[in-house]
């Protein structure tokens, strides 16, 4: 169990350096929205590629955030039952979907986008928009993506697993939606 811990934290590692770039893809795309919108108010001057790059850094936002959400619990999950619970009943249900929703999933999404980002980069693709951007780096954003996704799946499913067995002292707070 010690291994495959080891090989858990190593995925943590690995989705929270990605997840910084996420954060930092936040601020520049606020950065790119804002001075695009100068500029085209200012001078009535502006390009397609700016609001592409945005487009862009939302799916890097969204793609590479994903796993470190995961990673750090805070992913959405219905909340009727599960707060109410013990901790142990929590990983046990977390396990469960891990396995049988997530997992699934994002391996089948993971998967299926990698032959369509191969097909754009193998064709140069182009935004059809005048001005546009290649293509192929944000279609990379997804097999990428999912496949963090699915590497910080494994690492969860490990996590919980240990935690079951009395192997791992893991972090059960979860935080219940105010609403």
């Amino acid at each position: 169990m010690k291994g495959l811990l080891s090989i858990a934290h190593g995925i943590d590692w690995l989705n929270e350096r990605v997840g910084r770039i996420a954060v930092w893809a936040v601020l520049i795309s606020c950065m790119v929205s804002a001075v695009n919108a100068t500029v085209r108010y200012l001078i009535s001057s502006s390009s397609n590629a700016w609001l592409e790059l945005q487009w862009y850094l939302f799916g890097a936002v969204v793609l590479l955030g994903a796993p470190y959400v995961l990673k750090v619990n805070e992913h959405v999950r219905v909340d009727v039952i599960y707060a109410r619970l013990e901790p142990r009943r929590q990983a046990l249900i977390d396990l469960l979907g891990l396995i049988f929703f997530l997992m699934p999933a994002a391996v089948l999404l993971a998967w299926m986008s990698w032959p369509w980002f191969v097909d754009s980069f193998v064709h140069h693709e182009m935004s059809s928009n005048s001005g546009g951007l290649i293509r192929w780096p944000v279609k990379l954003l997804l097999p990428t993506g999912f496949g963090l996704l699915v590497l910080q799946g494994v690492a969860e499913i490990i996590k919980r697993v240990a935690y079951l067995g009395g192997h791992y002292a893991m972090d059960t707070h979860y935080e219940r939606p105010l609403q």
